[in-house]
């Protein structure tokens, strides 16, 4: 009699062994390591015993070509900025991931695109970790209306999968993916084993119907989406959901979309009955008021402008090592800019703390921001007050030098929508035939010290007052 094959799975990254070890050897982590009955392979071992005398069977696929094309009508979920994060709607038959910190408003977002989108279908939300009076306590906070909205406080995995199969939804929401269980499986629920397999039969089953599946899935210490890898890799779309919970917005953004772009934005407002659609995002990260180390840049997050305003604030220090702190971008990038500062206009920075930070909470990561980093660092440096109404764009090189950044145009429009006056930006973008569609101030430089000085009305180059004062 043939044995029955086992694996070793670890709990903490999902690294898979045929022999056990105290000690993963993928993550370190120590008694993370469980057995698990492989039946992929047993499954494959008795097909193999029991097909192996019958002939071949003939091939199932066909040309591409020959396919027959049909038109998926994609299905809004009630808000203009979840359908954004989307791609523009829900595709029938994908799975959708959303993943956030506790307390941030995954549930709140998706019970309101559920009431919404159950208007005109049906809709199925699962509730694996609250009961079902819970649920609805919160609905009626969030001012639910009748609808075709359905609710099921069920943990067991195949009474979820049949309720599934009679009631045919076109939306299910599962919450959570981690708080369902298998009972076939050895294992908590949210072990690796139990969110995989999980996944796995709620995958085939929403693909065979045509239901667009939600997942709810949770987050580690570190701010990574919990469970195995595969988990990612399995669904169609993967949404995260954060902010600060002592703040009132919260940002939706796209990390894997199959059906639209990817980094795409939406944000929302948490207000006393639910979550609402913020209009006009870019004045939340805007303050009107010029003040002495503060730039404004138009940043691009997927289709979308914002208007951003970046915060920095520069002051001598008594130790050896400078402190450098950054909120909302990436360390070494305020770094590089600091030592072209200081290599190529001779500011003292490496005697001087230097804090930044971008206002709103929001997250920079494209260079586009570096000329406006730099400016606001010496308006902080030297007490110098950048006019308002200016923006800067602009990515800075090593030599001191500026490049130009992708969808100018869309920027530079974004700032005159909003109010903007003049705009500061690398030459050789090839605005020459926009220029008379912008009722704008543009001027177009091709290093640092020339956008110094424009920005800040000093002239480095010539002044020798200025040049004295930057050493």
């Amino acid at each position: 009699m043939s044995r029955i094959a086992s694996i070793y799975i670890c709990q903490s990254c999902g690294a898979q062994t045929r022999q056990f070890f105290g000690k993963c050897s993928n993550c370190g982590d120590w008694n993370s390591i469980i057995e698990q009955v492989d039946s992929s392979l047993n499954n494959r071992r008795k097909k193999s015993s029991s097909n192996s005398w019958k002939e071949p069977i003939s091939l199932l696929s066909e040309p591409i070509t020959s396919l027959k094309e049909t038109v998926l009508d994609r299905l809004t979920s009630g808000y203009s900025e979840f359908d954004r994060v989307l791609g523009g709607g829900l595709v029938p038959g994908s799975l959708v991931l959303v993943g956030g910190d506790p307390g941030i408003g995954k549930s709140t977002l998706l019970l309101q695109s559920a009431t919404a989108m159950a208007v005109k279908q049906s809709v199925l939300y699962v509730s694996a970790e609250e009961s079902a009076q819970q649920v609805r306590l919160r609905w009626k906070r969030l001012k639910g209306s009748e609808s075709n909205l359905h609710l099921l406080a069920e943990t067991n995995l195949e009474l979820v999968l049949r309720e599934l199969e009679a009631l045919k939804p076109a939306v299910a929401i599962i919450d959570s993916i981690q708080a369902l269980n298998n009972e076939n499986l050895s294992g908590a629920p949210g072990s690796v084993g139990q969110v995989k397999e999980c996944a796995s039969a709620l995958q085939q089953l929403a693909k065979q119907q045509n239901t667009s599946l939600f997942l709810v899935g949770h987050v580690t210490k570190e701010g990574m989406l919990a469970g195995p890898k595969v988990l990612e890799h399995l669904v169609d779309v993967v949404l995260t959901f954060e902010g600060d919970r002592h703040a009132s917005h919260r940002l939706l953004r796209a990390v894997k979309n199959r059906y639209g772009a990817t980094h795409e934005l939406g944000i929302f407002e948490m207000e006393g009955d639910g979550l609402s659609e913020v209009t006009n995002p870019s004045e939340i990260f805007l303050n009107r008021k010029a003040t002495v180390g503060v730039a404004t840049i138009v940043a691009c997050e997927g289709s979308r402008c914002l208007a951003v305003d970046l915060q920095a604030l520069i002051s001598a220090t008594t130790y050896a090592s400078p402190r450098r702190t950054a909120t909302g971008i990436e360390i070494n990038r305020l770094h590089q800019i600091l030592a072209v500062l200081e290599k190529h206009l001779g500011f003292s920075l490496s005697r001087h703390d230097c804090y930044l930070a971008v206002a709103g909470g929001l997250t920079v990561e494209e260079p586009a921001a570096d000329l406006a980093i730099a400016t606001a660092v010496v308006s902080s440096h030297k007490g110098l007050l950048l006019p308002q109404g200016t923006v800067l764009i602009g990515e800075l090189g090593l030599g001191g030098q500026l490049r130009p950044v992708s969808q100018l145009p869309q920027r530079l429009q974004e700032a005159q929508r909003l109010g903007f006056e003049r705009a500061i930006f690398p030459s050789g973008s090839g605005l020459t035939k926009m220029k008379p569609e912008l009722n704008l101030e543009l001027h177009e430089v091709s290093n640092i010290g020339e956008a110094l000085n424009i920005a800040l009305g000093v002239n480095l180059d010539i002044d020798e007052n200025y040049r004295n004062l930057f050493k």
